[in-house]
């Protein structure tokens, strides 16, 4: 019996744990696209009129197509006056970047890390952490 009411003490404890901050499978950002600049962190944007886009479940950064990256699956989250994403995208010859982002209103903002490609006098290079920031297009 006090196995079957700490059972359900426990179910209601996280019945009541706040929602809002869970990934929402219905939330989007399909349609939405942006223009930004970027730069590596600490430093001023070295990226200027990088096209940032979200289409059918994918998150695409046009100023890495001459790097080699691809389109990368985006999660995204809706919290109060805003919603969050997180995206990877990767190269085969440069590596991958872990984006994450907030967009309030017509306002894209974070952050990326590039994880570079290691190569023979290099074989584990250090990662680059990256700003991005920018206005919705259009």
């Amino acid at each position: 019996m006090r196995k079957l009411i700490r059972f359900a003490l426990l179910g209601a404890s996280l019945a009541a744990l706040p929602m809002a901050q869970a990934q929402s499978p219905a939330a989007t950002l399909d349609g939405r696209a942006f223009v930004a600049e970027a730069g590596e962190k600490g430093k001023a944007a070295d990226e200027k009129a990088d096209v940032i886009t979200f289409a059918g479940g994918k998150f695409h950064s046009s100023a890495c197509d001459q790097y080699g990256y691809n389109k990368g699956d985006y999660r995204a989250a809706s919290q109060p006056g805003a919603m969050t994403f997180e995206a990877e995208t990767s190269s085969e010859k440069d590596g991958r970047l872990v984006w994450k982002g907030t967009i309030r209103g017509n306002e894209i903002e974070g952050s990326f890390v590039h994880y570079r490609k290691g190569w023979l006098l290099n074989p584990n290079p250090e990662p680059v952490e990256h700003w991005f920031k920018g206005q919705a297009k259009g």
